[in-house]
């Protein structure tokens, strides 16, 4: 019986401020998944800073190359393709990921394929053996995306609703700020809203200080907002204490979530939803969106490595095998863009 031939791709992602390379065999086995984080680059500002992201992706784009062509112990020439995210991003950021694609399909003559960041993050989970059926339907939360897709294979995603503001990553890193929380949010805010759950026990009983979000959104429309409770959240952190503000926050920006996820499953029909993207390293999220399984009978995939559920490399090489298989190419004067395409 003849083996599988090995296919070996480079996933390159430099979208917003994680410098990512990785190597991936046949599409779903990671080979190497080298990520340098800008976090602490960023962290004095509560943001990202452009600037600072794009120069820091030119410093260190090549040692984290050569470190994953090293961990995977394979040479250039050993690659049959190269995926790169080319949009949305930075346009500082996506340049720099761009221009070391270009350079190793000039130099190598590996093929080039382009990808979508945000669907990327839809074929982490095949990154750990699980193989949903299309179509299914993907959720994405993240610092710069709320929002539900409707994914009827590589390349073709269709976006079913958005965030009208906000993303939730980014609300989470505003409320942190405002109360004196560190950079990225998220993480701070989970540990305070567990403290404060973990001494009331009936803390679920109670009705939430902040009000329901987007109550009034016609019943067939799916949308997300966080402006309004990360204002809710300024105007309460001088009367309230700081964990039950956190408790609040997170429950009442989950139960959003929740909601909108069932109303997508009820307009669509379909059952088997992927999730992904930095919030997902949530366990609090994910416990909300296990008993939204339950309840629902739905097929939920999400990422149990929490890194592949940031922003990394190997999600786009992931993609990009399955672009390629199908016969996608770009052409070495691709563009980047800040939108989606």
């Amino acid at each position: 019986m003849m083996s599988e031939k090995r296919i070996l791709g480079m996933g390159i992602e430099t979208s917003c401020d994680e410098t990512s390379v990785a190597i991936i065999e046949n599409g779903n086995t990671i080979l190497a998944n080298e990520i340098y984080s800008q976090i602490q680059e960023h962290a004095p500002f509560h943001g990202v800073v452009p600037e600072i992201a794009s120069r820091s992706h030119l410093l260190k784009i090549n040692p984290v190359y050569e470190e994953a062509l090293a961990t995977a112990d394979i040479a250039p020439d050993d690659l049959d393709y190269c995926a790169v995210t080319s949009r949305p991003g930075l346009t500082g950021s996506l340049m720099i990921g761009g221009q070391l694609a270009r350079c190793l399909n000039l130099v190598h003559g590996i093929d080039l394929v382009t990808v979508d960041h945000i669907e990327a993050h839809m074929y982490a989970v095949f990154l750990e053996g699980k193989k949903p059926e299309y179509p299914f339907l993907g959720l994405l939360l993240s610092g710069g995306n709320s929002a539900i897709f409707r994914i009827h294979g590589p390349g073709d995603m269709e976006m079913l609703g958005t965030t009208m503001d906000d993303a939730l990553g980014e609300a989470f890193d505003k409320a942190a700020s405002v109360l004196g929380l560190p950079y990225p949010g998220g993480p701070h805010v989970e540990k305070k809203a567990l403290e404060y759950s973990a001494s009331h026990p009936d803390a679920m009983e109670h009705p939430s200080m902040f009000p329901r979000l987007l109550k009034d959104l016609p019943s067939n429309k799916i949308a997300f907002s966080y402006s309004g409770i990360k204002t809710a959240v300024l105007q309460s952190a001088a009367q309230e204490k700081l964990g039950r503000i956190c408790f609040d926050f997170q429950r009442t920006s989950f139960e959003l979530v929740k909601r909108m996820l069932i109303r997508a499953v009820r307009i669509t029909g379909l059952n088997t939803v992927v999730a992904s993207g930095g919030v997902l390293a949530s366990g609090s999220l994910r416990t909300v969106l296990d008993e939204v399984a339950r309840e629902q009978d739905l097929k939920l995939y999400y990422p149990v490595d929490r890194k592949l559920c940031t922003d990394n490399a190997a999600m786009v090489g992931a993609l990009g095998f399955r672009l390629w298989q199908s016969g996608v190419r770009s052409e070495l004067d691709f563009p980047v863009s800040s939108r989606r395409q």
